[in-house]
């Protein structure tokens, strides 16, 4: 049965497809050069789900692999779990939200190798919690080779997530990311000594990690925390505060209200001089 269209108002948020769509088409006829790429990557589709499938399909295929093999398993995992296209959607807002070198859906969509590496890393995660390790694993191998972004298919990570630039992103296997987290390249959610079980940190909603930062350890940043640049961070950091440094210590508490949307990587005039 066909569904009711939707009502939009001026004061209604354009739904992230819709948006999608009205963005390829006018790219689509700015540049002709690239109107078949868009033609088969969004415009030829009915909805968010196909065309991330397709997307997904087109950058992970290989002679082991095929292109229409791994669209059928992405397609699969969408149907049975919508909340991971859900999820897609809210990432695509929070790259277009925090980053400002970005001009809407179209450009994270098909160019955002962080956004790419984060979407195969929630199929592969699906298939994982299925019981297809193998394959799961597969994807992950696939991820770090196209995209330099190395995500175990066993971490957990929350919905509006932005991954900014993505090179060099290693999150472990025990690893939980919550909600509205943004991270640059190089940021390391790694365990410390060879002992197997729950050995990777918790993030909190909200966080922002700098670039290059590294969590390491069973530890938890609370929500809403901030990572400076380059810090080593081996203690738990509070909720609302920023660590700094190597070792990392704390910098201000509390830190600002939103880290992650605002994507402030500045630090606090007064640094504290114990360490967390």
């Amino acid at each position: 049965m066909a569904k009711p269209l939707e009502v939009v108002t001026p004061d209604t948020e354009t739904p992230v497809w819709v948006a999608l769509r009205n963005q390829a088409e006018h790219a689509a006829k700015a540049e002709p050069a690239l109107a078949s790429l868009l033609n088969a990557v969004v415009l030829s589709h009915d909805n968010l789900a196909d065309a991330l499938s397709f997307q997904l399909a087109r950058k992970l295929g290989d002679q082991e692999l095929r292109a229409m093999t791994a669209r059928e398993f992405a397609a699969d995992a969408f149907k049975n779990d919508p909340s991971i296209v859900e999820a897609a959607e809210a990432d695509l807002k929070a790259v277009f939200e925090r980053d400002p070198a970005c001009k809407g859906y179209v450009q994270p969509f098909l160019f955002f190798k962080g956004f790419a590496a984060l979407q195969t890393h929630r199929v592969s995660h699906w298939l994982w919690t299925q019981g297809r390790e193998t394959l799961a694993f597969y994807l992950q191998s696939r991820a770090s080779e196209v995209f330099q972004v190395d995500i175990n298919p066993a971490a957990r990570i929350g919905k509006g997530v932005f991954i900014d630039h993505g090179t060099g992103i290693v999150i472990g296997e025990t690893a939980v990311v919550g909600d509205d987290v943004s991270m640059l390249h190089g940021v390391t959610l790694g365990g410390t000594g060879a002992d197997r079980g729950d050995r990777h940190p918790k993030i909190g909603n909200g966080v922002l990690l700098g670039a290059g930062a590294k969590v390491l350890g069973n530890i938890t940043v609370g929500d809403y925390a901030k990572i400076a640049s380059g810090s080593v961070v081996l203690r738990p950091v509070p909720a609302h505060c920023t660590a700094a440094g190597v070792p990392a210590r704390l910098v201000n508490c509390p830190t600002c209200e939103e880290p992650a949307r605002t994507m402030d990587h500045t630090l606090a005039e007064t640094v504290y001089s114990y360490e967390i």
